[in-house]
Order: C-alpha cells, then structure tokens, then sequence
C-alpha cells in the first residue's frame, strides 16, 4: 500500500465512547486504526506516516481510516 504523510492536529472525539483523530492542514478527517500512546494528547501538532486501510468498520462514521506506521510531534 502507498504511504502517504499526513500533518495536522490531534482531536479526541465524543464518538463511540471516544475515538481520537487527526485533522490536516487542509481540513481532511483521520482516524488512525492504530494510534501511538504518545500521541494521544487533544490539540498536539503531529506529522504521522501512514496508508489507507479499507478494511475497517466504524460505527463513529468518522473520518478515513489510517495505519499509522510512523510519527513525530511537532512544536506547536
């Protein structure tokens, strides 16, 4: 699958008992299958490398799922 780099801001979501994402520069909605620990932190700027996953079922409706499979925070 094709990575692709995404870099935007942590959001924690009132969803499904709470879900956390990311919201890119450009407005676009993440929802990382696979969300580090360390990143779990509502408004940290973060760079993550990830790919689509299409496998994936949520109930939230919220977002494109995404594997991440690398990360760095970023200052804010």
């Amino acid at each position: 699958m094709r990575k692709k780099k995404i870099k935007g801001k942590v959001v924690y979501l009132e969803l499904e008992g709470g879900i956390w994402g990311i919201v890119d520069d450009k407005g676009g909605d993440w929802l990382p299958v696979n969300m580090p620990f360390e990143l779990m932190k509502d408004g940290l700027v973060v760079e993550v490398e990830a790919h689509k996953v299409s496998d994936f079922l949520s109930g939230g409706m919220w977002g494109t799922p995404i594997e991440i499979s690398d990360f760095r925070i970023l200052p804010s």
